[in-house]
């Protein structure tokens, strides 16, 4: 795995995008956060493919956990503080509070979620293998969180984590994915069942 970790990290400070971040991560300021899903996947994927590192890549994905303050009101400061840092990527930067996902979850997705334990936790119910990443900084280098490992990720493939999501977020996602990704292997979501 530490092969696999080293190859991550290296394509990630190619990045023109991710290394502002984790330069300047203490801006960011929130318990227990992770940069995330996406951004990441995204990035390996075009460094796979050749493709410039932000090609593709819509939103860059930060999350953290604070159990203590589940107001939307919070997690909106927090995002437009964050935003306002990092104006300069010229990127949409979303921040979700994973503490407070599931007191929404059931009216934008139509069911409930148990709550998180942790951000840990909440990357573990990603909605692919290879997305279910995180990083941040850590004492010089960079801390990683991949509970399926990092095999998916840096092969291109695209397998369902039916722990949360349905077929068809998951089909959303890929049908987005693939017009961008060609490359991608995907997993259908039918054949994870057998």
């Amino acid at each position: 795995m530490n092969e696999q970790f080293l190859r991550l990290q290296d394509i990630v400070l190619d990045s023109p995008l991710l290394p502002v971040l984790r330069d300047n991560w203490d801006t960011v300021a929130l318990p227990d956060s992770w940069l995330v899903a996406g951004a990441i996947a995204q990035t390996v994927w075009n460094h796979e493919a050749g493709l410039p590192l932000a090609h593709g890549i819509n939103d860059i994905d930060i999350v953290y956990f604070d159990a203590n303050d589940l107001s939307e009101d919070a997690e909106a400061e927090h995002a437009a503080r964050i935003r306002s840092a990092f104006s300069e990527l010229g990127i949409w930067i979303d921040v979700k509070n994973e503490a407070r996902v599931h007191l929404w979850y059931e009216t934008k997705f139509g069911y409930p979620i148990k709550p998180y334990l942790s951000t840990v936790d909440a990357i573990a119910t990603f909605p692919t293998t290879a997305t279910a990443v995180g990083l941040r900084p850590e004492n010089g280098s960079l801390e990683f969180c991949a509970p399926f490992g990092l095999s998916d990720l840096l092969d291109g493939i695209v397998r369902p984590n039916k722990s949360q999501i349905r077929q068809e977020i998951y089909e959303q996602k890929v049908n987005r994915w693939i017009r961008i990704w060609p490359n991608l292997r995907v997993v259908p979501w039918v054949e994870e069942e057998e």
